[in-house]
């Protein structure tokens, strides 16, 4: 008898080919027959009408932590998602030497909501198993994580004994089972490394056949260096590049966008491989503490703090002609909302505009009161803009190799996560996307479109067995209805989740059941082998 008889949709498979009318059948956690089937079943969905296609993949998230605190991954199972990876923008949970790196190196990060018993990456991931898990989760180790590791808060490159240590970290963690090393080059640390030290690690990536992810230096005005570095990179390491977020911010030239993509055609038809992604919609976010100058950033939170107190240095720190957001020294702050803080809470979904006006000061001095208020909260404390272009997000997706990411966390709406916001799409990034560039705007078709949320990050990962419909694979299914698939969320109302999916399978368990949400946590750590 089979577990679950998925009957009468509509078959993505997840390659892009043409659909079919077929049901979907599942036993003991594989798909082991898609046809005309008329055998029986412990569980039989009703997909008649509805689209039945592979779970969907997400390639680039910061869930290290919050998945640590609820693997339930509710934000993310509510619209369709299977798998999960983290670890980007050279940010991880480990490997670490102390529960305060893995406090300053984890997006939120929730005092008292997780027992930090790892060291190592490998510990790390075995944390994971233990939990139930509401999605599959891969693992990349992050470039700052490794620094911090090795040379703690010093605002410095390191030496090439250092070096050492953090090329051995890396091989230790992707022997432990991390799919991946990523850099975060616009942040501090990755700010300090040097394009020979990156390539010396990517060369560890590339020799173990993992993928390098960057968030690369710069997207606005200096957005070909930027590119170009990662690209470089890349090449002289002989390491699979996956450029994170490709889309140029406020401040770079109009034809940014597709200089971009030129510079990846040209280094792929010289040998390098690298493919991209976007965010689907037109909000940036990132940790407010980002905007300081890098010497402003050095020796932790209560050095900062010290920084931020005294007069002379904090006009020194606004006077930085180069932040990471040009839409600060733009003075655009009606343009930037706040989206996450503990103690200010209640200004959430207001501008810097707004909240200057309401405390009766220059908005960049109340966005630095308000990180003193935030405390040891601070590094935590984010903020949004809609500083990216539609007409650029549609001209990456035109590209057959841009794969789609929320650059999100997986949340939930209850508990110790209730308040988190890791993006204003986080709770809406898969169903945004089928919605608004597939379904209203027709950027490509619906195959096509669900081939850049599952086969296609899949393969980009090395993940087998996942992201195609196919028998013998995993049953990581998504259930949904094209025509109504639809993200609420908001700047006012950034929790809510989507709507639109019928049925979700993890592992070829049941995580969603006619919209609804079951008590089946069936997700797995995966580990690169």
């Amino acid at each position: 008898m089979l577990d679950v008889l998925i009957k009468g949709g509509e078959v993505y498979d997840g390659t892009g080919a043409p659909t079919r009318q077929a049901d979907v059948a599942v036993r003991d956690g594989r798909i082991v027959e898609i046809g005309q089937l008329s055998a029986e079943a412990e569980t039989v969905l009703d997909a008649a009408g509805l689209a039945v296609s592979p779970g969907f993949v997400d390639l680039h998230t910061h869930s290290d932590f919050t998945l640590a605190a609820n693997g339930r991954a509710e934000s993310q199972v509510h619209q369709g998602v299977t798998t999960e990876v983290v670890g980007q923008c050279g940010v991880s949970c480990a490997p670490a030497r102390s529960i305060a790196d893995v406090e300053l190196m984890s997006p939120g990060f929730t005092e008292d909501a997780v027992e930090i018993d790892w060291s190592s990456f490998g510990e790390y991931l075995d944390h994971l198993d233990k939990m139930p898990l509401g999605v599959n989760v891969a693992a990349f180790v992050g470039h700052g994580t490794l620094h911090r590791f090795v040379l703690g808060d010093a605002l410095r490159p390191a030496n090439e004994d250092e070096m050492d240590e953090m090329v051995k970290l890396l091989e230790e963690s992707i022997e432990g089972g991390a799919y991946g090393f990523s850099t975060g080059l616009e942040y501090w640390p990755g700010s300090l490394a040097s394009p020979d030290q990156l390539a010396d690690l990517a060369k560890i990536a590339a020799r173990y056949d993992v993928l390098y992810a960057t968030h690369v230096r710069n997207r606005d005005l200096f957005y070909d260096m930027g590119f170009g570095e990662a690209i470089s990179t890349a090449r002289a390491a002989g390491a699979r590049l996956q450029i994170s977020h490709i889309q140029p911010k406020y401040g770079a030239p109009d034809h940014a966008m597709q200089h971009s993509i030129d510079m990846c055609r040209q280094a792929q038809s010289h040998g390098v491989d690298v493919a991209f992604d976007v965010i689907p919609h037109d909000w940036s976010h990132t940790r407010v503490l980002a905007i300081l100058p890098q010497w402003a950033q050095e020796g932790g939170v209560e050095a900062v703090k010290k920084r931020l107190k005294d007069p002379a240095t904090r006009e020194k720190i606004k006077r930085n002609p180069r932040p990471m957001w040009r839409l600060v020294s733009a003075g655009q702050w009606d343009k930037i909302i706040l989206m996450q803080a503990e103690v200010n809470a209640d200004l959430v979904g207001m501008t810097f505009a707004e909240i200057g006006r309401m405390r009766n000061a220059n908005p960049y001095d109340a966005a630095l009161d308000m990180l003193l208020e935030e405390d040891e909260q601070m590094n935590h404390m984010m903020w949004t803009s809609q500083s990216f272009s539609d007409e650029d997000i549609q001209l990456a997706l035109e590209q057959p190799e841009c794969a789609v990411i929320s650059d999100t966390l997986a949340l939930a709406p209850y508990g110790c996560l209730k308040h988190h916001i890791g993006s204003l799409s986080g709770y809406g990034w898969a169903a945004r996307f089928l919605a608004h560039y597939v379904r209203d705007k027709r950027v490509m078709s619906l195959e096509e479109g669900v081939r850049r949320l599952t086969a296609l990050p899949a393969a980009r990962l090395g993940v087998r067995d996942r992201g195609v419909l196919e028998t013998g694979r995993f049953a990581d299914i998504t259930v949904f209805d094209a025509s109504e698939i639809k993200s609420h969320t908001t700047v006012e109302t950034p929790r809510k989740y989507a709507t639109g999916i019928a049925h979700v399978l993890v592992n070829g368990q049941i995580a969603m059941r006619d919209g609804t949400r079951t008590e089946i946590d069936s997700g797995r750590v995966l580990r690169s082998s």
